[in-house]
């Protein structure tokens, strides 16, 4: 009777020895299990960001300051960007309103973009090309301005057509988003040389990225 009930503690403490540990794998797996899916629900890295300063341009024109930033969605899911803010100041999505013939944009202030799903592996260069929307940019039918870069599919030269940015940006996962920030706020002549800060919000959090300012003058000749 004894060895029996002996054998009966042993067994017994095993069988519950057994059914903790079960228990705290199961608990285990569903928390990291949950805990790792909300960590990869995002995740941008931001690269090539540039400010440019063309000191020989008249101030407000399109082809003035240019602030530019390569976006890549290296998260499992589709990221919305609401807001860019160059040195804390919010710049706002292209404010085309139509006007008396046409009417041109309510500012020179305004945001153009254009999404790929293929690797970019050229630097963001200044837009000389750059156009200020004269006609209503929802209706597809213009272009502000295009850049030759290059990809892995075109070693010589991949041509992007950007868009007027009216809205909050939609970049889905693995694509890159190449975005130009025209006439930052507070970007001036003086700003020549030192760094300013470029901020990237989504729904989720924000990316910070800073560079030098960048004087830039158009070749002899153009």
């Amino acid at each position: 009777m004894k060895n029996r009930y002996a054998l009966s503690t042993v067994v017994t403490t095993l069988i519950i020895l057994v059914i903790s540990v079960l228990l705290a794998s199961v608990v285990t797996y569903f928390a990291i299990n949950v805990v790792s899916t909300r960590v990869q629900e995002e995740s941008l890295s931001l690269s090539d960001a540039h400010i440019y300063l063309n000191p020989v341009a008249a101030a407000g024109s399109p082809t003035y300051s240019q602030a530019s930033l390569k976006v890549i969605n290296t998260g499992g899911r589709d990221v919305v960007i609401t807001k860019i803010a160059v040195r804390g100041q919010e710049n706002a999505w292209t404010s085309y309103k139509a006007g008396t013939g046409g009417g041109n944009a309510t500012d020179s202030q305004f945001i153009i973009y254009a999404i790929t799903n293929l690797p970019v592996q050229s630097d963001m260069n200044f837009l000389s090309n750059l156009t200020v929307p004269t006609s209503d940019p929802i209706n597809g039918t213009i272009t502000p301005g295009t850049l030759s870069l290059t990809t892995d599919t075109a070693p010589t030269a991949n041509t992007f057509a950007f868009n007027y940015a009216l809205t909050d940006l939609v970049l889905r996962s693995g694509y890159t988003l190449l975005v130009y920030i025209v006439n930052p706020d507070s970007i001036t002549v003086n700003d020549i040389g030192l760094t300013v800060s470029i901020t990237l919000y989504t729904a989720q959090a924000m990316y910070y990225q800073e560079c030098n300012v960048q004087a830039y003058a158009a070749p002899t000749g153009h």
